[in-house]
């Protein structure tokens, strides 16, 4: 049986082919799973499936009326598919529900030095042999206050390296985590983290209930020098509201790596296109903001559990077996 893998990276592609090796073929596709592209999947039994794809009812009546029996996510978010029109359709949908943590933690602080020690602006500087220090000025973390908006695995790495670097810990998310508590995490309501942290990291998923979290209300809340992060989903944050925040000159840094209309632009050459997202075009203009293409998750490390668990979803299916991965059909609850 040949797979076919929607959206796979270059430095993915022998990965994914020497993880299905012995098991099965798989032909792999820059182009991501969309409408237009979804006819391409007709007689595959089986499509691999990237974050950026687009799962609507469309899609999935396509790979359903093409034969498709098995969609396998390879993320661990899931906002991208109509589970609902899935499982309808009698569809079997798995994602990958764990990976290293440590990827998406170690970049979201990446991203955090990389705007408080203003690293972009001072290597620009240094390519036209300009060594001025004027405007590269940042701050000590240690003694200040992190906060943490979501404390499960990638949170609670997070936050041992905020606990490394000395900073006092605050966290919110609807179940402590007894690790963070250790490390000295105290616990608030978000309106009180808002406005005391001075870094702050969003670590939670993209559901009804956090959408927009950090909202025009949040961010007023902020201190004027806070750094705000966000490694976890754009639709976490307002960015019209962010823009219109920026453009008052608040914020130290501000370092995202999702975007809430980041598709049909995330992983995509769009250099020598018009980008039409006046929000996105403004939002890159701040020399205070630093905006990179989803690639937290991506080390080699990260990338081969995700393709590991693909592979055993994909066995586990033909086996008839069910894992935690399994989103569709729902385990049934009588």
């Amino acid at each position: 049986m040949e797979i076919l893998a929607f959206g796979v990276q270059s430095d993915e592609k022998p990965l994914i082919e020497k993880a299905f090796e012995g098991h099965h073929d798989v032909r792999c596709l820059d182009v991501f799973l969309n409408e237009d592209t979804a006819p391409i999947a007709a007689g595959y039994e089986i499509v691999s499936t990237s974050v950026n794809a687009t799962l609507n009812h469309r899609v999935l009546q396509t790979l359903a009326a093409g034969g498709t029996q098995l969609i396998a996510q390879r993320s661990t978010g899931f906002n991208n598919i109509d589970l609902q029109v899935a499982e309808r359709l009698g569809l079997t949908v798995s994602r990958v529900s764990y990976y290293s943590p440590y990827s998406v933690a170690e970049f979201a602080w990446t991203l955090a030095m990389a705007v408080n020690r203003r690293i972009v602006r001072a290597s620009t500087r240094t390519r036209d042999f300009d060594f001025r220090l004027d405007g590269l000025m940042g701050r000590d973390l240690r003694g200040r206050t992190v906060g943490v908006l979501g404390t499960g695995k990638i949170g609670e790495a997070f936050t041992r390296i905020a606990h490394g670097f000395g900073m006092n810990l605050l966290g919110w998310d609807v179940a402590e985590n007894p690790n963070c508590v250790a490390l000295g995490m105290k616990y608030v309501d978000k309106e009180q983290l808002f406005a005391e942290a001075d870094v702050i990291s969003l670590h939670v998923p993209l559901l009804p209930a956090t959408e927009h979290i950090v909202d025009a209300a949040a961010l007023r809340a902020m201190k004027d020098d806070a750094i705000l992060i966000n490694s976890s989903r754009g639709g976490l944050i307002d960015t019209k509201a962010l823009v219109a925040e920026l453009r008052e000159g608040r914020f130290a840094g501000v370092g995202l790596d999702v975007y809430e209309a980041e598709a049909g632009l995330f992983f995509l050459d769009k250099s020598l296109d018009v980008v039409e997202d006046d929000t996105l075009a403004r939002l890159v203009t701040f020399p205070n903001v630093l905006v990179t293409s989803h690639q937290a998750y991506y080390t080699v490390d990260a990338v081969g559990q995700i393709i590991e668990t693909t592979v055993q979803n994909v066995l586990d299916y033909q086996a008839g077996r069910r894992s935690e991965n399994v989103l569709v059909p729902a385990e049934s609850t009588s």
